[in-house]
This record gives structure tokens, sequence and C-alpha cells, in this order.
């Protein structure tokens, strides 16, 4: 016997649900670390959330206010999914989120670091398929470190949990990003 709810979705209510890759709009701002060397990388958002409320400073949506607001599938059914299109050698800064995070590299190798429980920073490549799912309040980056063409840039799928999650780049990464004047130094 049948206990989930359902129902009967039409052809136009399912299209609605359809994303494109080519017809995907990108952002390459909205996050702190956006304007700097380094960390130039555009963020893809699907499926997915808008800006929580009380965002600002180094806290934000974990694709940035420019990209969730350009949601192909503006839904909120408890995940964001999104891509990150990057060039060898970039990627954000340390940083955190209150929810989960999972890659997936779709081209190329990317490397994923997180901060151990020492405080060290350790590190895994992941190939194309590939997956590492960091949970909520692990310190985390992720980098395009495919060899080769300096130009040819790498595709990561990303999926993060809620409706409404924030991001947050340590203070280290927000005093780096003070000190290379591309975030305005705190009063």
């Amino acid at each position: 016997m049948e206990t989930l709810p359902r129902f009967g979705i039409s052809r136009a209510d399912m299209m609605k649900r359809v994303a494109r890759f080519k017809d995907l709009k990108g952002s390459d701002g909205g996050l702190p670390d956006s304007k700097m060397p380094g960390c130039e990388r555009t963020l893809y958002n699907v499926i997915g959330f808008q800006p929580p409320k009380g965002a600002g400073d180094a806290m934000t949506s974990p694709v940035g206010d420019d990209a969730s607001r350009l949601a192909a599938i503006p839904i909120s059914e408890g995940f964001n999914l999104g891509y990150c299109r990057a060039k060898p050698g970039h990627g954000p800064m340390m940083h955190n989120h209150d929810t989960n995070e999972t890659f997936i590299p779709m081209t190329g190798v990317w490397r994923a670091s997180w901060e151990n429980e020492s405080g060290k920073v350790e590190a895994v490549d992941l190939n194309p398929l590939d997956v590492i799912s960091f949970p909520p309040g692990a310190i985390r980056r992720f980098e395009n470190v495919t060899p080769g063409d300096a130009n040819q840039e790498a595709i990561l799928m990303f999926v993060i949990g809620g409706d409404g999650p924030k991001a947050e780049f340590t203070d280290q990464a927000m005093d780096t990003l003070e000190r290379a004047g591309v975030w305005p130094k705190k009063p």
C-alpha cells in the first residue's frame, strides 16, 4: 500500500524544472573573494535557494548573492545544485557552511582541502565523477588543479543542503582580502 503523497504533473509544469546547461546564467561576483587573483570563477546556480536573510560582511549565500538570484530552477526543496567553472589554480578561499556541501568534478581534476582537527590543511585530488562530502562546520575550499593548458576551464558540480544556508569565509581569508584591497577593511 502506498503511503507517500503523490500527484500527476503536467508537462508544462515539469518543463519549468528543466535546466539546459547551455542556457545557464553564471556569475563571477557576489562573494568576498570574487575579485581576488586566483579566486576568479563562475558559479551557476541551477536548482536552488536565494540569499540568506541577514547576510553581509563575510557571511553570504554559498553561491554568492549574485548567483543565488539567477537560479535556473528557483525552488526551495531542501538542497541546492550548481556548477563552478574555473581555470587551473583557481578556486575560493577557505570558508565554512552551516550545512553539508558535496563536490563532484565533472571535468578536470579538483583539489578539495580542509582544516583537520589540529588546524592543519589536508587535501585530496578528485577526478571526474569522484565525490567528497563536507559536513556542516568543516573549513574547506576547492581548486582546479588540472594539468596542462592554463586557460582550459574545468567544471565542478556542487550540492549544498538547506533552503537558505549560509557561508562564511574564515577570519584569515577575510584579513587576506582586506590586505589585498579587494574587500573593505573592518571599521
